[in-house]
């Protein structure tokens, strides 16, 4: 809120140096915006009495998707990839699946590793587990396991993430 649009009887002020001017009337405070070309700008709304400065909001704006933007450069945004395979995969595939997972976890993605199961498969749900531990075994050096596996209707899933 700004100028006008404030309705509250008293706010606090602080001046465009950052001084506190002190609790007065929202009339009071708009014309010694006025008297320094500035604008009154509600900061904290919530406060008892709310906050108010005087500052140019134009700048104050800029300011603010200024410090947003730089807050979004630093932001790392991981991606979940999933790599599925069956319970009768041979040794190779899960190696070069491992290598793919490898790839993955070096970016700083997670991996979320899904084994699916076909039909009769479904019987033999725990002897594959053995295959999502020799797969984590491989990726032990640099994985974690963020959630370990687990079987959900017809697909047992884990997911791994980036040792820190």
């Amino acid at each position: 809120m700004i100028n006008e649009q404030i309705k509250d009887k008293e706010v606090r002020v602080i001046n465009e140096n950052g001084e506190q001017l002190g609790i007065m009337s929202a009339k009071e405070a708009l014309k010694l915006a006025r008297e320094a070309n500035l604008d009154l700008v509600k900061i904290a709304p919530m406060a008892k009495p709310p906050v108010c400065k005087i500052i140019d909001y134009g700048k104050y704006r800029y300011e603010q998707a200024r410090k947003e933007k730089e807050a979004k450069k630093k932001q790392k945004i991981t991606e979940v990839k999933e790599i599925r395979f069956s319970p009768n995969i041979g040794d190779n595939d899960l190696n070069t699946k491992a290598n793919m997972a490898r790839k993955f976890l070096s970016k700083g993605d997670k991996v979320k590793v899904t084994l699916r199961f076909r039909g009769r498969e479904m019987a033999h749900t725990a002897a594959s587990k053995v295959i999502l531990d020799n797969f984590y075994a491989k990726l032990e050096d640099i994985a974690v396991i963020e959630k370990p596996a687990k079987l959900e209707g017809r697909n047992m899933t884990m997911v791994l993430s980036e040792k820190r």
